[in-house]
């Protein structure tokens, strides 16, 4: 069981620090002008002594553990944040964050998945890259940062960007030098967020992976994107595994149905076995692009209609997964699949190759959310971030992968861009990263991150091309281009 290990301000103090810091965060919704990022080296000495004392004296700040790592000094710890930002006396909760301490001298990387943080130490590229300190937030209404009751709406980008707000306002005075956020898939949505409502916070955004579906009833960039992906004898073999588990419904329900007893799985939200079988195989080609690169196609079963049945279960629950659909799969991202439903948009794609197999078509997230909590979507979110990316970036970079879906409808640049660019890994999967962009590309946008962090050494300042991140890889903190997070649901990013 979790401790917290440190005093706790009265109900009283806390109310009142976060009334102060909501109302400048309802003061900042609209778009700033982006005159910006030459923040101060303010705050903090270069001495690490008592890091964990100045952390902690930060009011509403916690400690549940601190974790050694050579080289680091890493805290997890839980932050008084306010349910509402635009009322913060009517009620607070408990977000839990880590952070992965270097140096106050380095700059420091605002990380977030989007989902529920990792309590163990892992550092993002550009964290790598600028070989600094790492600040790691978990999405609001992620369990446990969830509140109690839970208001399903105050959850929406605004009012998760404001936590973000809040937390930046109060390490900022520790650590002083500059900050860029990052994150990749929703959390590459979720950093572009946080600069759209907040552009003066940080001094860059590199974003990976990100999907921006602006208008969430065109989807045919998927449709265009499945039709031409890696190569056909890839497309083909992956179509016919996804027929066949369709044709074979029955004999490989009773398997489903083995499954679900033996662990203890239920259908309630989803509403049948049945339904949630045919999601986790629609999902079956759009999790293998997601997940795998082209030379996994080797392990697809050459000739569906010949394969045994435990061949293509096998081959649809090892790149689907069939616990995905299940209440307890469900559970963890029902704040996903509530923004989904609500304002990010969700993909609606055809596949044509299972011609009239299919019984339920893609399913929308509202099947996905149990019935008790109601949904409205708001088709002006997404436009309003487009827009905004696209006349008032600045400093921001987009790392997309060639055959990952989730870049089908990518974030662009417009006119009003300035210092920012859009890179494609070629052949990448949604586990790509600068580190696997072409070499001449690597490098510059490695170049503008250090350059962004205000630690691009001279060399490097008067060549580009001879950027390289200033901190060894380490292969227990970081991850490779194309290494991707696996988890029990596959269509989200």
């Amino acid at each position: 069981m979790r401790k917290a290990l440190t005093g706790v301000l009265s109900l009283a103090v806390l109310i009142g620090t976060v009334g102060a810091a909501g109302a400048s965060a309802g003061a900042a919704t609209a778009a700033e002008p982006a005159a910006k990022r030459n923040s101060a080296a303010a705050g903090g000495e270069a001495s690490n002594e008592d890091i964990k004392d100045r952390i902690l004296a930060i009011p509403g700040m916690s400690l549940i553990e601190e974790k050694p790592y050579a080289g680091y000094r890493y805290f997890v710890l839980n932050y008084t944040q306010p349910v509402d930002h635009r009322r913060p006396s009517k009620g607070t909760f408990q977000q839990r964050l880590t952070l992965l301490h270097k140096d106050v001298s380095r700059p420091t990387v605002f990380f977030t998945s989007g989902y529920n943080v990792s309590t163990n130490p892992s550092r993002s590229e550009p964290t790598q890259i600028v070989d600094g300190n790492q600040v790691s937030l978990e999405y609001r209404f992620f369990t446990p940062s969830r509140p109690a009751p839970a208001d399903w709406s105050k959850l929406d980008i605004w009012q998760a960007a404001s936590d973000q707000h809040r937390v930046f306002t109060a390490l900022k005075k520790i650590y002083g030098k500059k900050w860029l956020a990052t994150g990749g898939s929703k959390g590459g949505m979720t950093a572009t967020y946080f600069e759209r409502f907040y552009p003066k916070d940080m001094d860059g955004v590199v974003a990976y992976v990100a999907p921006n579906d602006v208008n969430n009833k065109e989807d045919s960039a998927y449709d265009r994107f499945f039709r031409d992906v890696g190569t056909k004898e890839c497309r083909d073999k992956l179509a016919g595994v996804q027929r066949e588990a369709l044709i074979r419904r029955a004999p490989l329900q009773k398997k489903f149905k083995e499954q679900a007893a033996a662990n203890g799985w239920t259908f309630n939200t989803v509403g049948s076995l049945d339904r949630a079988y045919e999601a986790t195989v629609m999902d079956y080609v759009w999790a293998f692009w997601q997940y795998s690169l082209l030379a996994d196609c080797a392990d697809i079963p050459a000739d569906a209609k010949k394969a045994a049945d435990d061949d293509i279960w096998n081959s649809v629950d090892g790149i689907s997964g069939f616990s995905a659909y299940a209440d307890q799969g469900l559970a963890t991202y029902t704040p996903y699949y509530y923004q989904a439903g609500t304002q990010l948009g969700s993909p609606d794609i055809k596949q044509p190759w299972l011609g009239n197999l299919s019984r339920y078509g893609y399913q929308p997230p509202r099947n996905f959310v149990p019935r008790s909590i109601p949904m409205k979507f708001d088709r002006g979110a997404m436009r309003d971030i487009d827009r905004w990316v696209k006349h008032n970036a600045r400093q921001m970079m987009y790392v997309n992968g060639e055959n990952d879906p989730w870049s089908a409808e990518p974030f662009r640049l417009g006119h009003g861009a300035r210092d920012s660019a859009v890179y494609t890994v070629p052949g990448g999967n949604h586990g790509s990263k600068v580190s696997g962009l072409p070499e001449a590309q690597k490098a510059a946008a490695t170049a503008a991150i250090l350059r962004w962090a205000g630690v691009a050494p001279a060399a490097v300042e008067a060549d580009p091309a001879k950027a390289e991140p200033l901190a060894k890889f380490d292969s227990r903190l970081d991850r490779r281009n194309g290494e991707v997070e696996r988890d029990e649901a596959t269509l989200r990013p």
